[in-house]
């Protein structure tokens, strides 16, 4: 059975110290100031430094390849980071937030250094196999389908250097056999390796 090519970018998919994910993520600000880049669930994002009014601390989406960081992936739209308030999603916010804002976006963001997440490697020049389980690679940045991020594994990328973005943990593991298999468009699980909250990393 051929792997179905559907890229979503990062889902969460658990812990690494063994708990499944919760489903739950941190409020960060996506700044009205941002007119390049439109962000859509499983998008990588990156800290850029900086806060809003209320000491929210602004993301913009991460850059693929090495040496470049990703605090998480966005999981969910969220509301005012009111104190008391609600954070479910607004009414006027769209799936996909557009590249040119009118005012700031909260989102939630997975962005625990031992969340794993799942994304589809490229696997169109050569595809990652047993042994590259342990390795680490790039992300390939990928346009939206108006719905959810398509951001890929970059499969030509692995290597043991430490400043690639992602750790190969394993292929994931489906409840249908035979439904993810080594080869173009495998779903992996992998850690973010270049990651801006792990311990010991320079400030921003």
């Amino acid at each position: 059975m051929a792997n179905a090519n559907r890229p979503s970018g990062l889902s969460p998919v658990g812990w690494l110290q063994g708990a499944n994910w919760t489903q739950k993520g941190r409020v960060y600000c996506i700044p009205n100031t941002d007119d390049t880049n439109a962000f859509a669930i499983g998008d990588p994002v990156v800290l850029d430094g900086g806060s809003n009014a209320a000491g929210v601390p602004t993301i913009t989406l991460a850059t693929a390849g090495t040496g470049n960081p990703v605090l998480g992936a966005i999981v969910s739209g969220a509301g005012s980071p009111v104190y008391g308030g609600s954070y479910g999603v607004p009414a006027d916010s769209p799936i996909v937030i557009p590249a040119v804002k009118s005012r700031d976006y909260y989102v939630l963001v997975a962005d625990d250094p031992g969340t794993i997440f799942e994304v589809q490697e490229d696997g169109l020049v050569t595809p990652l196999v047993a042994a590259d389980v342990g390795l680490n690679c790039n992300l390939i940045s990928g346009t939206n389908n108006g719905y959810i991020s398509g951001w890929l594994l970059d499969s030509t990328s692995k290597a043991s250097g430490a400043t690639l973005q992602c750790k190969l943990l394993r292929l994931a593991q489906t409840p249908i056999p035979g439904s993810n298999a080594f080869g173009i468009y495998a779903k992996w699980w992998v850690l973010i390796n270049n990651h801006p909250l792990a311990p010991n990393t320079a400030g921003l």
